[in-house]
């Protein structure tokens, strides 16, 4: 019955059906691939929000680092604190290895 079908349809158009069928594949791979990069690239603008927030916090913490380990801090607590003070030139004593 298929063979009656075929012969019985003008000449090329089954190469017609298959080119439309063909284009109808294509037109709808077009759409799905540029809605899936639309998706990509919007979670790719998610993820790059994420890093530069991670950096900014990244500043300042090496920021708040620097603040709390700079020298003069770290002597005046040694001073008030821990009663520390800078021994007398006299007092030192060189001591050999």
């Amino acid at each position: 019955m298929n063979r009656r079908l075929i012969k019985s349809m003008p000449n090329g158009s089954f190469l017609m059906l298959l080119l439309f069928i063909a284009i109808l594949v294509s037109a709808v791979a077009v759409s799905y691939s540029a809605h899936w990069n639309r998706l990509l690239l919007n979670e790719l603008y998610g993820e790059l929000s994420v890093r530069d927030k991670a950096q900014a916090e990244w500043g300042r913490l090496i920021l708040e680092q620097s603040t709390w380990t700079a020298h003069n801090r770290i002597e005046a607590l040694a001073t008030e604190q821990l009663k520390m003070h800078i021994p007398d030139p006299a007092a030192v004593r060189m001591v050999r290895p």
